[in-house]
């Protein structure tokens, strides 16, 4: 088949992401969009059936009649989704690298423990030269709330319940692909044991959940109903001195109403790896805040030796018309 490879990668990461795909993909032709037009412009007529894509700018994949699938190199699609010319009906399919998902339940394992331990204020007596020991609390004292359940968010609430926290995972909708007519998506009685991370479903779960969890961790799929959810409100909802770690996107969060809860103490240290605009203005609030850790969108990066092999599987599964894997519902946006 004729693979397209098309986004936003600098010429470093098109050059290991060719490398990858190409030894993943042997029987099949893998172009880039300039490549493309030479070889269409050739031999008259040129059908692409999947396009493996990252970010690309809005427009890329028109004009592509034989397209049967579009593949992306990143887990999230709402960059992707956004563009209006993407075109209808065919399947998207998102990134589950596994190597992403174990590099993101590291990252959330060290600012959890960070928060928890009070390393980060540690960090800033060190700058005071201030010899100082906090009060230390078990980590089965310190429950922690994981937003999201998809792969990721699996992946991290599993990793921190297994190093003794009490951990919780909300969703805003039933986990089922097909729940049952009756079921209540709002519903806070949606709630069950899975191993040792308490399931909690629904909008009226959310508060109850806050209110009781010492650290949350955001890895929701930025989709309308999700932007702009840690407000205010939501900051409010927590204990005094409650940690933000925010893992998925800028527009989850409104900047203006955590600095205004960092000033009040009703947030004690935020932990951020994603922003509305990247990279960060050198002007922002964020940078010099003593209770912000920033990350410059780093703290999961995809695998291109194990994204490609995903990649492949799903490749090989419209050659030979087996199901697709990780289909995105456009209409959820995720």
């Amino acid at each position: 088949m004729n693979l397209l490879l098309a986004g936003d990668l600098t010429a470093d990461e098109q050059a290991e992401w060719l490398l990858a795909l190409r030894q993943a993909l042997p029987g099949h032709r893998l172009l880039l969009p300039a490549e493309a037009a030479t070889a269409a412009a050739l031999e008259g007529r040129l059908q692409i059936d999947a396009a493996i894509v990252a970010n690309p700018p809005p427009g890329s994949l028109r004009g592509l009649p034989g397209l049967r699938l579009i593949q992306s190199l990143w887990a999230g699609v709402d960059r992707l989704l956004a563009d209006p010319t993407l075109p209808a009906g065919v399947p998207i399919a998102r990134m589950v690298d596994p190597a992403m998902t174990a590099a993101m339940a590291e990252t959330a394992l060290w600012a959890t423990l960070a928060l928890h331990r009070g390393f980060f204020g540690y960090a800033r007596q060190q700058q005071s030269r201030l010899w100082q020991r906090q009060p230390q609390r078990r980590a089965d004292e310190w429950p922690v709330l994981v937003l999201g359940h998809g792969q990721m968010g699996r992946a991290v609430a599993h990793r921190l319940a297994q190093q003794g926290y009490p951990v919780a995972a909300w969703r805003r909708g039933a986990a089922q692909v097909n729940p049952p007519a009756a079921a209540p998506e709002l519903s806070a009685e949606l709630s069950a044991e899975r191993g040792a991370v308490r399931l909690l479903t629904g909008a009226a779960a959310l508060g109850p959940a806050l209110a009781s969890s010492q650290i949350v961790i955001n890895l929701l799929p930025l989709t309308p109903d999700t932007r702009g959810l840690i407000d205010a409100h939501f900051l409010a909802g927590l204990p005094r001195s409650a940690g933000l770690v925010n893992l998925a996107r800028g527009a989850h969060l409104v900047d203006v109403d955590l600095l205004a809860a960092l000033a009040s103490g009703q947030i004690g240290h935020a932990v951020l790896d994603v922003f509305n605009t990247e990279p960060l203005p050198a002007d922002h609030a964020y940078w010099q805040h003593p209770q912000v850790t920033l990350l410059p969108h780093a703290a999961a990066a995809t695998d291109a030796r194990s994204a490609a092999a995903v990649v492949a599987r799903n490749i090989e599964a419209l050659a030979t018309g087996q199901p697709l894997h990780d289909l995105v519902a456009r209409d959820a946006g995720y």
